[in-house]
């Protein structure tokens, strides 16, 4: 485990997140999210973007691609309501010798090797968490960590950025935190091709004609205002396929497609909600299976 040594304390440091994160289409919020990091002078600072949007739209995988495009290290923050400051930045554990060893967190990693920090679902942290960042968040860019009585520099690098949720966030974050956390960059629900387009990606096993279904219903859905996003779509077809699979029947062909209705259904049912079945059935139950 790698460690540093500030100020005569020693921090071990945490290893940066690899995950199979793909950002796909909707090449303007990755342009959006990337100016914000720019420092185009030396008296310029990077800005710390705040993504919005409904669960599921790609909040996190959108900020993850963006510090990979960047080439960094990206540590990921899950943040929680029971998030203390010390979680933050540094925590105290006893080692195997029963001497006190101070970990760094993800962020404070990501601070020291000049990587890129997300805070996910940043509104269900407390004033008194987002506080102790307070000064990494402006001209200061520093936090101090009061259980191992040092303060940390971030390095040039180093980037933030929030994902937030919008819907009921468990805190209101005062003024002084949101001007912070600036832009705002909202993400919606994408159009029909970028969403196929997703699916594609992530489903690659998943016959044409089954996306296709899966698009449908997520772009009816989006019409009827529910907040079923792609990342539902994903869960349903892949959950009605294993059904598939289960059941003894090969993977179904475009000619077959219509085969696969009920599992749509019943996996729309218990990944969602009973109604979310109807979506389907608005759709499918005239289809006779031919294509």
């Amino acid at each position: 485990m790698e460690k540093v040594d500030i100020d005569g304390v020693e921090l071990y440091l945490t290893q940066p997140d690899d995950v199979p994160m793909q950002w796909v289409g909707q090449e303007d919020l990755l342009t959006q999210v990337l100016a914000a990091w720019l420092v185009i002078g030396d008296d310029d600072l990077p800005l710390n973007p705040r993504l919005i949007g409904k669960p599921g739209v790609g909040k996190t995988t959108l900020a993850y691609h963006a510090g990979r495009v960047l080439e960094r290290p990206v540590y990921l923050f899950q943040a929680t309501m029971d998030t203390r400051p010390e979680d933050l930045i540094v925590t105290p554990v006893i080692s195997e010798a029963g001497k006190i060893k101070y970990m760094a967190s993800t962020l404070v990693t990501a601070m020291i090797k000049g990587g890129v920090a997300v805070i996910d679902e940043g509104n269900r942290m407390s004033e008194k968490s987002w506080a102790s960042l307070a000064p990494l968040m402006d001209i200061r860019r520093y936090v101090e960590s009061i259980v191992a009585g040092i303060k940390i520099k971030a390095h040039p690098e180093f980037r933030l950025c929030t994902t937030m949720n919008d819907d009921a966030s468990t805190f209101d974050l005062p003024e002084y935190i949101h001007s912070r956390l600036q832009p705002r960059i909202f993400i919606d629900f994408p159009d029909r091709d970028e969403e196929l387009l997703i699916l594609k990606t992530n489903l690659p096993f998943a016959d044409e004609v089954i996306l296709d279904y899966v698009v449908d219903f997520l772009q009816v859905a989006h019409e009827a205002d529910e907040r079923y996003t792609v990342r539902d779509g994903i869960n349903i077809a892949r959950y009605a396929l294993k059904r598939l699979v289960k059941s003894g029947e090969p993977l179904i062909s475009a000619g077959q497609a219509a085969g696969i209705v009920d599992h749509m259904k019943e996996a729309a049912s218990m990944i969602l909600e009973p109604t979310a079945a109807l979506y389907f059935g608005d759709m499918l139950d005239g289809d006779d299976g031919e294509q």
